[in-house]
């Protein structure tokens, strides 16, 4: 539909909409501290283990199955209610209609603060994975002593 939308002028639009579903998922980010901690303070040994001798995204490949339930059910009435405050599923719903308003164009239906807390997590544990990589291949992006002691092996 984005593809759709902008070929139709639609562009200045889309971006509004892109930007204030980012701003929701920026809102819903700080729930997975707690989160993060909990599963952190449940960890057992070998789970830790696994992490310790996996490969270079084992400790977010950890966090994501036991955390990625919980988040979307923190995150989902945050992004709902800064997607309802920023009117974002407004602005949703009219270029909806005018994307149906064009031919040969199927709408499909999904539900948009699902999409924001999936896209959300997605790129939560995508930057997760990043910074994990850094950490067990480049010694200058262990910064503490924690750090460096775990994988300065």
């Amino acid at each position: 539909m984005d593809k759709v939308l902008r070929l139709a002028g639609f562009g200045p639009q889309v971006n509004e909409v892109v930007v204030s579903m980012n701003r929701a998922a920026e809102q819903a980010a700080p729930l997975a501290k707690p989160i993060f901690k909990d599963a952190v303070t449940n960890m057992g040994f070998d789970d830790a283990k696994k992490i310790l001798d996996g490969g270079n995204t084992a400790a977010t490949d950890y966090f994501q199955g036991k955390t990625r339930d919980q988040l979307a059910t923190a995150f989902k009435p945050e992004v709902e209610k800064t997607m309802s405050q920023v009117g974002v599923t407004t602005q949703y719903k009219e270029l909806v209609g005018q994307c149906t308003t064009l031919p040969f164009v199927q709408v499909p239906a999904f539900d948009l603060d699902d999409y924001v807390v999936g896209k959300s997590l997605d790129g939560l544990f995508h930057t997760l994975a990043q910074e994990e990589q850094q950490i067990r291949t480049n010694p200058a992006a262990r910064v503490t002593d924690l750090l460096k002691d775990v994988f300065g092996k």
